[in-house]
């Protein structure tokens, strides 16, 4: 997915951005019956059709909260101290969140590779949340996400077709 497609599904999700949202209130004030089994499969079906790697727009413009965990882990698989890894690629945030100085991710390659997936912090392994339990909780979040992820889009498109 080039960068007209990334600006493509922005065009698309800001359009329908007021819709969604008033879906999503609608779904949050009286969850469908078997709500989470339903986002479950509609989750997977829908990453089964999106290619992340042919976008990548998460990790080139939002970047994750890092827990102590993640430091730890990552800073192993560098094998550096801890403090030395928080010292070279994160900072402090408004919220008083460890996340990247910058972004696009330092570990994104230009193949859209992650050099630490295997590594990679809880927030990109749970992006963009759309087969957590009880997801009208964070309608917030999956409207923004909307913005950036097509997937998350697609997922939102397709709740409206299920839960009519």
């Amino acid at each position: 997915m080039g960068d007209h497609l990334i600006e493509e599904n922005y065009r698309k999700a800001k359009a329908k951005e007021a819709e969604h949202k008033k879906f999503l209130g609608k779904i949050k004030q009286k969850p469908p019956k078997n709500f989470d089994q339903t986002m479950q499969e509609i989750h997977d079906e829908v990453f089964e059709r999106v290619d992340c790697l042919s976008c990548a727009n998460c990790c080139k413009t939002t970047g994750p909260l890092f827990t102590q965990k993640d430091i730890e882990r990552l800073a192993e698989l560098f094998r550096i101290k801890p403090s030395q890894f928080i010292e070279k690629y994160l900072r402090i945030d408004e919220d008083n969140d460890y996340v990247l100085q910058s972004v696009p991710c330092p570990f994104l390659g230009a193949d859209n590779y992650c050099s630490v997936y295997e590594h990679r912090p809880k927030a990109c392994r749970e992006y963009p949340h759309t087969d957590r339990k009880k997801f009208y909780q964070i309608n917030h979040l999956t409207l923004k996400n909307t913005l950036i992820c097509p997937a998350a889009f697609e997922v939102v498109e397709q709740m409206q077709k299920t839960f009519k």
